[in-house]
Formats: C-alpha cells, structure tokens, sequence
C-alpha cells in the first residue's frame, strides 16, 4: 500500500502542472498570455513591496545591533521568571513578530543548547508554531495593496501574538504535568 501512495505522491503534482493548462486551452483560455500577464503582475507587486521589505529588516537589524533587544531582555525577564516562563524563551518571543528567519535562528540555538525533548525546546517550538511573523506580515501585504493605516492591525496582530505565546506556555506546561 504505501508503495501505491508514494508513487501516486511523486505523480500528483506533475499530474496537475498538465492538468491546469489543458483544461484551460480547451476552455479557449491563451494559456501562455495569461501566464506571461500573470508572471507580470507578480513582478510588479514585488517592485512594490520592496521597500517596505528593505524597511523591515534594517528595522530588524538596527533593533539587534544597537543592543535593544538584550535592553528589552533585561527588563522582561525578573517578570518572565515570576510568570514560570523559561527566560531562554523570551528572544524568540521578541523576535517571532518581528521577523520569520530571526526567529527561527533563535529556536535552532535554543534546541541545539537545550534539546528539543527540554522544556524551552518544547516551549520555543510551540511558540514558533503557534504565532505569526505579525509586523512581516503587515508590512508585505499592506505594502502590498497600499494600506497606509494599520494602527488597529497591529494592535489586534500583536494581542493574537501573546495569546499564542501565553497559551504556548500554558498547553506545554499542561501536556508535561
């Protein structure tokens, strides 16, 4: 049986890279104008975005390099400790915000010292599952269709943030008993 799956697997998506456009030049549709159009618009969008991008990860950059981050670290941490949350965690609780690949960077440290069986490799792991790069997000898809006021946004992108990472704590802390 699982040889039928995993062959069936390697099939399905060559299967639907001919599948799409043939049903579409039966339909009548100029599948390569369409594509070339589409191809167009994409690049267009990404032009667009672009210095909103830019704008993120000096953001991100200068945050780090100036030292911000450990001067946020120091302040949270007696309050992080008293909450029962591992302060090795809260780099990432930072950082997952912020940005996707510097949040990862964290977690990969964080399971390499700690291990990923480790209450923190537990914890960091279902943090970075359970929230979103929200400012990333914002910034690419606001960027993206010209939104300019986003106050509320991040707000309620933020609020959703700490919920994941309170119920993080809460669910892996619950799991181990």
């Amino acid at each position: 049986m699982s040889g039928l799956v995993q062959a069936f697997s390697s099939w399905v998506i060559p299967a639907l890279l001919l599948l799409v456009p043939g049903v579409a030049l039966l339909r009548g549709v100029r599948v390569y104008e369409v594509f070339c159009e589409g191809a167009r618009e994409g690049l267009e969008t990404a032009f667009r975005i672009l210095p909103y991008l830019v704008a993120m990860f000096v953001a991100v950059g200068v945050f780090r390099a100036s030292h911000g981050l450990d001067a946020v670290l120091g302040l949270l941490r007696p309050a992080a400790e008293r909450l029962g949350l591992p302060a090795e965690v809260l780099p990432l609780a930072i950082l997952r915000p912020l940005s996707g690949s510097g949040s990862l960077g964290v977690l990969a440290e964080l399971l390499k010292e700690h291990g990923p069986d480790s209450l923190v490799g537990l914890i960091a792991s279902t943090m970075q599952g359970s929230t979103e790069t929200t400012f990333y997000v914002l910034t690419v898809y606001f960027g993206a269709v010209g939104v300019v006021k986003a106050r509320h946004s991040v707000a309620v992108g933020l609020l959703g943030d700490l919920a994941g990472f309170i119920a993080s704590v809460a669910a892996v802390r619950w799991l181990l008993g």
